[in-house]
């Protein structure tokens, strides 16, 4: 079975992916680490985010490595873990201009699709259900309104020390969903048949619950 878990930023999709694939004994992938980790190698390399040619150059050179973990998957990209390195500011601030690379894609699509076709999963990211696996058994897309997103994201970068404004936090997180949801290639949107599940003042594990039980009923189904 293949979980195709689709939202913007912040909206809990690494957080509820991890712990459903825990709960239906199913492999985690972070798609959206892959174009963090690639982000990040082009800001340790002094590349220019908007360098497109140079940016899908290093993408398609150093392939990113996802390992399973207690916690998620470890992230490695040119022989480096850098799971803890992408998820600072300076990756987010650049990460859809990165991702809206349609070399970028292409490297990340074939090597999603690669992981997808062995075996179960569940997969987060923003384009699962529409572009990498059209074909998922279960396709969820994750929302929550734009300030219970934006104090996530801040809770998350004081937990981090890299405190931010919270205003600065919403600000950018809404420039991120208009680029995500208007990039030409692989935007990011609902699958006409998933289920929109809206994670506004909801406990994570009503979250995983609610999706677990669409998972069962469509196992049922098929049956």
């Amino acid at each position: 079975m293949i979980v195709a878990i689709d939202g913007p930023a912040g909206a809990g999709k690494s957080t509820v992916a991890r712990l459903l694939a825990a709960r239906l004994g199913l492999g985690y992938m972070d798609t959206g680490a892959m174009y963090r980790a690639v982000t990040w190698l082009v800001l340790d390399r002094g590349v220019d985010p908007s360098a497109a040619t140079a940016v899908a150059d290093l993408a398609e050179q150093y392939p990113v490595t996802l390992t399973p973990g207690a916690d998620g998957n470890r992230v490695g990209i040119d022989g480096r873990d850098v799971t803890q390195a992408i998820r600072t500011s300076a990756v987010s601030a650049a990460v859809s201009l990165v991702a809206a690379n349609p070399r970028v894609r292409a490297a990340g699509v074939a090597a999603q699709r690669a992981l997808l076709a062995d075996g179960g999963w569940v997969c987060d990211g923003r384009d699962i259900g529409t572009v990498v696996w059209p074909e998922a058994e279960v396709k969820v897309f994750l929302v929550a309104s734009a300030d219970e997103r934006a104090r996530r994201r801040h809770a998350e970068m004081v937990a981090r020390g890299e405190p931010q404004p919270l205003e600065d936090v919403r600000d950018d997180m809404l420039r991120r969903d208009h680029l995500d949801s208007t990039r030409a290639d692989s935007p990011l949107r609902a699958a006409g048949d998933a289920v929109t599940v809206d994670t506004t003042g909801a406990a994570i594990d009503d979250v995983v619950d609610t999706i677990a039980r669409i998972a069962h009923a469509r196992v049922e189904a098929a049956r």
